[in-house]
């Protein structure tokens, strides 16, 4: 066998295995058949968290969950909800969290003064802390004697 050989056998035998591995195929995301009420959904959707994947809108996600609350949301849409009810709706099922923003209520206000009470917990904490190595670190003055030592040592004298 050449080195040629070798080599197109490897190649064969690499893309024969990224073919058997290759991700397969999903279904379409069905979309109704009028442009404009499927804007509305996804415009919905978008204020939505995804209750599986957290960090996604269910707008951006592919979870079972989130095709499923789509699908909800357009056939609310479609029974001529609108989209206060159908997001009040969501809320009293799944409570403020799937909201991507949720409201500022008093069970919501640790969600959004927390990131900032958190900063200024940190700040207060290293100020604390580089006021109490500085009191820790500043040399005390010496007294008389210990000054007359020390020039003593200066000057060589023992």
């Amino acid at each position: 066998m050449t080195t040629q050989h070798t080599v197109r056998c490897a190649i064969t035998a690499a893309c024969l295995a990224l073919a058997c591995t290759a991700a397969p195929a999903r279904e379409a995301t069905p979309l109704a058949a009028d442009p404009a009420l499927e804007a509305r959904v996804m415009a919905l959707a978008d204020e939505l968290r995804c209750l599986v994947c957290q960090n996604e809108t269910i707008a951006a996600s592919n979870a079972e969950l989130a095709v499923d609350l789509r699908q909800q949301i357009r056939q609310q849409l479609t029974q001529g909800r609108s989209p206060e009810d159908i997001l009040s709706y969501m809320t009293a099922r799944y409570g403020d969290f799937v909201r991507y923003k949720p409201p500022l209520r008093a069970g919501t206000v640790l969600l959004w003064l927390g990131p900032f009470l958190l900063l200024l917990l940190g700040a207060v904490l290293l100020w604390r802390q580089l006021r109490q190595q500085h009191r820790t670190h500043t040399p005390a003055a010496l007294s008389d004697a210990e000054r007359q030592r020390a020039q003593q040592l200066l000057e060589g004298r023992s």
